[in-house]
């Protein structure tokens, strides 16, 4: 029997990128490819516990809101979708623009919240679960450094991913059109005051920054890529 033809595929070519575009070992990233649908398996089974995690959410707001409710478990769903179609010989731009987006933003929100509200949410959540959800975060933005390898993040796809993220942020914190603000319940109310801001104040900063820093990655990757290939076509 095919291993890698039952769990994935052979790696694709990899570009000559900076380290900091491309952090990951190569030998790390070639198992991730070959071992495609554990990984697609995973992200799904982490998105099923996420929609279980977030399921007081779905119960408090409208239907029409519930879009924007699962971030976590929405960027893992990406990532899977992402992988299984390449997997599959179908790679979309659009999917990989969307899951690296997701995967880096809420891959670091939540350790980013989790750290700076620390007491409560692990009063909360209790130790297992609090470093379940630590790690596993971190993790999404690990496996996001693979998806270099399966697109150059062209800009169509980099803006509807920016489009998208955009959206979901404002619907978080700002704007919501329908009932109340969708971000990820916090272990104080809202409006309670942290320092010289509030709660919610201190949330919606770190999901500003966290919706610039992969829109600078992904340009930055395809900076990389487009210089690469110049390269060896003058060579």
């Amino acid at each position: 029997m095919d291993i890698v033809g039952a769990l994935g595929r052979d790696p694709p070519d990899r570009e000559s990128l900076p380290r900091w575009v491309a952090p990951l070992p190569k030998r790390l990233e070639d198992v991730a490819f070959r071992f495609a649908w554990v990984i697609v398996a995973i992200n799904l089974v982490g998105t099923a516990f996420g929609f279980w995690y977030y399921r007081f959410q779905f119960q408090e707001l409208p239907t029409e809101m519930w879009i924007f409710i699962p971030d976590s478990p929405g960027a893992t769903l990406l990532i899977a979708l992402a992988l299984g179609a390449w997997a599959l010989g179908r790679s979309s731009d659009t999917l990989a623009a969307l899951a690296f987006f997701g995967n880096i933003k809420l891959g670091l929100w939540t350790p980013y919240v989790l750290v700076v509200f620390f007491p409560e949410f692990l009063a909360l959540n209790g130790p297992a679960l609090y470093a379940f959800l630590l790690f596993s975060h971190l993790a999404m933005v690990v496996q996001a450094f693979v998806l270099h390898r399966i697109t150059d993040f062209p800009l169509r796809a980099v803006a509807i991913a920016t489009a998208w993220y955009t959206v979901d942020l404002l619907m978080d914190y700002f704007v919501p059109v329908i009932g109340d603000v969708t971000h990820t319940s916090l272990p104080y109310a809202d409006g309670a005051p942290w320092f010289t801001t509030t709660v919610l104040q201190v949330a919606a900063a770190g999901a500003v920054a966290l919706t610039v820093v992969p829109l600078f990655w992904a340009l930055g990757t395809r900076i990389a890529t487009l210089r690469d290939r110049a390269s060896d076509a003058g060579a």
